[in-house]
């Protein structure tokens, strides 16, 4: 079977998909603020599609990164059925911080707020995702180090010796991720990351606990994140180290 490949008009909505529907948006000023998506006399601009506008508009910027994120989610959701995660349906375990974490946080709804978002940096390009109701999960994993295959290549070539040589205008470098990000999110999935079932634990749902006032700061601390210190007195974590 010939590798999937992501056409990036398709990205622009899957049809009959409600996970598309009640995507989140970040509104029209948000996304036209950031200087990606502001190139008004660049072609390639209408190349990065809505979606991906989103995770600009959340993210600050346009980087390699976040579109490595982005790929990782529209995979995720096609092989797990996945729907926008309102509470923790979905979650997401990372092997790093970087950007393309981001992504994820707006294309799938794994975040930091819900603890559906569990970061093991090991600096690793790998991500677990899991959907809980049907208890499955997928590994995906980074291939190979990025090496420029778009149609702008000499152009490419010139823009990577300016930054190297740390000539490069603003507009340049800004110029430079945006190829490199449509050169990523249009090459065949299969050819930049590898995605293999996980057959490890779900990650537990996150537990609730009241906070109680630390007998030493005062300030409310969440019970279970205290240790019990002199005379079985309640203490948080900074004020434990320190008696």
């Amino acid at each position: 079977m010939a590798a999937k490949r992501h056409k990036i008009a398709s990205y622009e909505g899957i049809k009959n998909d409600e996970f598309v529907k009640n995507h989140i948006s970040y509104g029209k000023a948000a996304i036209c603020c950031t200087k990606e998506a502001c190139l008004e006399n660049d072609k390639t601009k209408a190349e990065i599609p809505s979606d991906l506008r989103q995770c600009v508009a959340f993210h600050g910027h346009l980087c390699p990164g976040l579109v490595y994120g982005y790929i990782v989610a529209k995979e995720s959701i096609r092989l797990l059925g996945l729907r926008h995660s309102t509470d923790e349906e979905v979650v997401a375990v990372c092997e790093n911080d970087s950007c393309a974490i981001d992504a994820l946080q707006v294309m799938l709804g794994t975040t930091a707020g819900k603890r559906n978002l569990i970061i093991n940096d090991y600096g690793k390009n790998a991500y677990t995702i899991v959907n809980r109701s049907k208890g499955q999960a997928y590994r995906f994993s980074r291939k190979i180090s990025f090496i420029y295959a778009g149609k702008h290549k000499d152009e490419f070539e010139t823009l990577e010796k300016a930054i190297s040589a740390g000539t490069a205008k603003e507009q340049e470098m800004i110029r430079q991720r945006l190829l490199k990000a449509i050169d990523l999110f249009s090459r065949p999935f299969d050819e930049v990351f590898t995605a293999k079932p996980s057959g490890g634990p779900v990650p537990p749902y996150s537990t609730l606990a009241p906070s109680v006032s630390c007998a030493i700061c005062g300030e409310m601390t969440m019970q279970t994140k205290m240790l019990s210190g002199k005379n079985g007195k309640l203490l948080c974590l900074p004020c434990s180290k320190n008696n």
